[in-house]
């Protein structure tokens, strides 16, 4: 909690220093004009990374692979998203980390080296077996409209 919230007094603080010392050299507007470009432009990126992660997770579930990278990946998109949201500078180049594909796999392989992705249920997960005191019931089903319709 207290790492949270120093968070949340530093960063903005960082933001607003960076954001004055830029605009001193560059001009109010066009410190304001290149904090709207970094959100379009990651806006842009965001959209086409998230659509290639979106199309390697669902070819590894074709496939009956486990998409344990591309979640990962989903989650360093949605961070680089906010990152790019946020006015100011320090937390764009953040969010361009989290979404140029090179420094955004890095930074998960670093993080699975750390976490134990665990396949299959999870302890206290249904299954697909009844529950204990539950009956099972068998029937047959029979089709009924013309095989030119299936």
């Amino acid at each position: 909690m207290p790492v949270l919230l120093l968070l949340l007094i530093v960063v903005p603080l960082v933001e607003l220093f960076i954001l004055i010392e830029v605009g001193q050299v560059i001009g109010a507007l066009a410190t304001i004009g290149l904090c709207v470009l970094t959100a379009v432009i990651g806006g842009a990126l965001l959209r086409h990374q998230g659509l290639q992660t979106l199309q390697r997770a669902r070819a590894n579930l074709d496939r009956g692979a486990v998409p344990a990278v591309e979640m990962f990946e989903g989650l360093a998109l949605g961070v680089g998203g906010i990152m790019l949201l946020t006015p100011g500078f320090a937390t764009d180049v953040i969010g361009f980390a989290c979404l140029i594909p090179g420094t955004r796999r890095m930074m998960i392989h670093a993080l699975m080296r750390r976490v134990h992705v665990q396949y299959g249920p999870v302890q206290g997960q249904a299954s697909e077996r009844p529950a204990q005191g539950r009956e099972a019931i068998e029937g047959e089903y029979r089709r009924s409209d013309p095989p030119e319709q299936r």
